[in-house]
C-alpha cells in the first residue's frame, strides 16, 4: 500500500468530515472517541471547514492524514498543542506546554500496514518542532477497555503516567494518560 503522510489543508474539509464520520462508525468508536456519529453528522459545513483549517476551539492544532495514490484517505491523527495555563479537553489545567494526540483512526484495510506508525511519526515530529522552547511532552489518553489501542501505543514507546480522568458520561470508567518519554 503506497501512502503519503501529510497535514490537512483547509480545502480538504469534505474529506476531513468523511473520515471522521467513518471513524465514528467503527465498532470501537464508543470507547475511542468523545464524539458520536449523530453529533458529528449534524454539524454544519462551517464546523468542518474550521476543523480542517486548524482554527476550531482556540487551540493550535494540526491533523495528519495517510493518503493513498488514488486520493483515498486511509487514516488520521490530530495534534493539539496545549499551552501552560490553558484548559485541556477534559477540563483540567495544563501545567506545561505539551502536545496531545487525539482522533487516532485507521480504516480496517489499513490496519497492520505501518500507516498508523507513520502517522504518529509525523504527528510527534510536528509536536516536537513546535514553539520555542520546543514541546517536550507528547501525551494521549486511551479508554481503559481499549486494550488494542493501548498495546499499539506501547509499541511506539508510550507509557502510562498513572494519571486518569473519568470518561465523560460514564464516571465508572477512566481514560489512562500515556506519554512518550
Amino acid at each position: 500500500m503506497s501512502t503519503v503522510i501529510r497535514p490537512v489543508t483547509a480545502e480538504d474539509w469534505p474529506k476531513v468530515k468523511e473520515l471522521r464520520l467513518a471513524a465514528l462508525q467503527d465498532p470501537v468508536a464508543a470507547i475511542a472517541f468523545l464524539d458520536t456519529y449523530e453529533q458529528a453528522a449534524a454539524r454544519p459545513d462551517e464546523f468542518w471547514q474550521q476543523r480542517a483549517a486548524g482554527t476550531g476551539g482556540g487551540l493550535t492544532s494540526r491533523q495528519f492524514i495517510a493518503e493513498q495514490a488514488d486520493g483515498w484517505w486511509i487514516g488520521s491523527v490530530s495534534v493539539l498543542i496545549e499551552q501552560t495555563g490553558s484548559g485541556d479537553v477534559f477540563g483540567g489545567a495544563v501545567e506545561q506546554d505539551q502536545a496531545h494526540l487525539v482522533g487516532v483512526f485507521v480504516r480496517p484495510e489499513g490496519r497492520g500496514t505501518g500507516v498508523a506508525r507513520e502517522l504518529f511519526e509525523a504527528a510527534t515530529a510536528f509536536a516536537r518542532g513546535f514553539g520555542e522552547p520546543p514541546i517536550s511532552r507528547v501525551r494521549l489518553f486511551v479508554h481503559q477497555d481499549n486494550q488494542r489501542a493501548e498495546a499499539f501505543y506501547r509499541k511506539l514507546g508510550f507509557v502510562r503516567t498513572g494519571h486518569t480522568v473519568p470518561v465523560p458520561g460514564d464516571a465508572a470508567k477512566v481514560e489512562n494518560e500515556l506519554v512518550l518519554p
